[in-house]
């Protein structure tokens, strides 16, 4: 577009043969913007400013406006705005050329920081392309213009910390063009205000994101842990399900099982789905694999009251076991008990009895530990299954 102004814009001054022949600063300007390279091009466009600037040449105009549009290897954001700036106060530019130099402008402030200059220059941009758009809808994309106007305008705002403000802006902005850069620049400042812990605002901007893609889960899950660090665990435990329904995340899971586990001190009725969430996470977050399978065995096992005391009961036995073997052992060496004299056979079949009561015991509450282990194992299953993990 920038280009096919500029070419009609010679072109006009070719075919004015008058002016062509009587201006000297008319043939500077035209032999710039004719020039083989954009860097030939700026050289010549500056020589022509230093040597026909506020000297009535009808072109000072444009030759501002094209060095406040063409990029050159160490402009500075200043140069930008100081051509931008005496291309628009010159005035005479159209309506094309014009909202570009603004557009330019405006980001530059931003970039400067200087906010208030940036939102009057976009505003400036909006009204002038609104207005151009009314008189010539074909010229050129007037929403692309007015919708950069409403993003340079939001840039503003949010540098200035003005949530909301910033808010509409980018989603009028997005609204106009569509641009998904737009909803990750809106993130962005979500993520701010969460880090900030502004949880309130931050929900509504990570609301506003999910309703505007539908498809955005992590929106979704953020809205969640929003709600979640305001104290409102039902209202996020609730978006966190209806999200992880939606998409299956090791991440999201992850956050339903540790946090239904806490409720599983006070409320052993969630044990079971805060074992099976962290189970999902096991499975599907590599990252949190081992530390989620660790914590629904602990929840699991630990659920079973007797577990623990079985466990300590087998550790006897084993230990009981054990000494009355060394005790055979020193005792009665290899020796068979044909070997043995009446009073040792007599000894030898007491601790052996003993050593067989006790192992039945273990065996006992080895099977009752084995029947835990296959209880676990076939919730694991069923959570591969649900799944679809082979």
């Amino acid at each position: 577009m920038k280009k096919a102004i500029l070419s009609a814009i010679v072109a006009a001054i070719f075919l004015s043969g008058a002016a062509y022949g009587q201006s000297e600063s008319d043939q500077a300007y035209i032999k710039a913007m004719t020039a083989n390279t954009p860097a030939e091009r700026v050289t010549l466009l500056k020589d022509f400013l230093a040597k026909y600037a506020g000297k009535g040449s009808q072109y000072e105009n444009f030759a501002n406006a094209n060095l406040c549009l063409i990029g050159w290897q160490g402009k500075t954001e200043q140069e930008t705005i100081g051509y931008g700036e005496k291309a628009l106060a010159l005035g005479g530019l159209d309506n094309v050329v014009k909202c570009q130099v603004m557009m330019n402008v405006a980001d530059q402030f931003n970039k400067q920081g200087q906010g208030d200059k940036a939102k009057s220059y976009a505003n400036q941009l909006i009204q002038a392309a609104t207005e151009a758009k009314a008189k010539e809808p074909e010229a050129a994309n007037w929403n692309a213009m007015i919708g950069a106007g409403h993003y340079l305008t939001a840039q503003a705002l949010d540098k200035a910390k003005d949530v909301k403000g910033a808010l509409a802006s980018y989603m009028t902005s997005y609204g106009i063009l569509k641009d998904a850069k737009i909803l990750a620049e809106v993130k962005k400042l979500a993520k701010t205000l969460y880090e900030a812990k502004n949880y309130a605002e931050a929900e509504q901007v990570f609301r506003t994101l999910a309703q505007a893609n539908p498809k955005d889960t992590e929106s979704q899950t953020l809205i969640a842990q929003c709600l979640y660090k305001a104290g409102k665990v039902d209202e996020a435990m609730a978006l966190w399900k209806e999200s992880f329904a939606k998409s299956k995340s090791g991440d999201l899971a992850y956050n339903i099982g540790i946090t239904l586990a806490k409720e599983a001190k006070t409320n052993p009725a969630v044990t079971n789905d805060a074992i099976r969430y962290l189970l999902d996470a096991a499975f599907l977050s590599p990252a949190k694999s081992k530390e989620a399978r660790a914590l629904a065995e602990s929840l699991y096992f630990s659920s079973d009251k007797e577990w623990n005391n079985r466990v300590k009961l087998m550790q006897e036995s084993k230990a009981l076991i054990d000494d009355w073997v060394k005790t055979i052992n020193t005792k009665f060496g290899d020796k068979s008990e044909e070997d043995l004299t009446p009073d040792q056979k007599r000894e030898y079949r007491k601790i052996k009895e003993s050593i067989d009561k006790e192992q039945k015991i273990l065996d006992d509450l080895n099977t009752k530990q084995k029947a835990g282990v296959e209880g676990f194992n076939k919730i694991l299953e069923g959570e591969k299954q649900k799944l679809g993990i082979k």
